[in-house]
């Protein structure tokens, strides 16, 4: 049997990514008019957020853009304690799960502004970045609605 000797190395490998049609025109509204868009599948009626090309329910292309929220409903959340070096924030912080209005899946994103004691089903608003660069973290987080 022949014998394989293992050397660990470490080696950077430089690429792009391209978000893709669907993708790129969600984070270009994000970042040039503070927009959430959505896609409405031309099947089931459903109201997709992030947007994606393929409707996961009925497997039908979505073309219709709409716009959603950009309030929503804080469905649940969760506090992140536990560092880790991907994180683009430290930690303590909390991740929440959000129905926004006139969407039918929900976003998950930074929360800002609760207690993290149990906190849910209360509106929130986006936070939108001052120096936008056409990604996810162009809402910086989301907050209680006030008033």
């Amino acid at each position: 049997m022949e014998e394989y000797h293992v050397i660990p190395k470490k080696i950077t490998i430089p690429f792009s990514y391209t978000a893709g049609r669907v993708a790129s025109r969600f984070f270009s509204e994000l970042r040039d008019n503070k927009k959430i868009m959505g896609v409405r599948c031309p099947s089931c009626k459903k109201v997709i957020i992030p947007p994606q090309l393929i409707c996961v329910e009925c497997f039908e292309v979505t073309e219709d853009w709409v716009e959603v929220g950009p309030g929503g409903l804080l469905l649940n959340y969760t506090v992140v304690e536990r560092p880790e070096p991907h994180y683009p924030v430290k930690p303590p912080f909390i991740v929440g799960i959000i129905r926004l209005d006139g969407a039918d899946t929900n976003l998950i994103h930074f929360v800002r502004g609760i207690k993290g004691d149990g906190d849910i089903n209360i509106r929130l608003v986006p936070k939108f970045a001052e120096d936008r660069t056409g990604s996810i973290r162009d809402i910086e987080y989301f907050e209680p609605e006030k008033g």
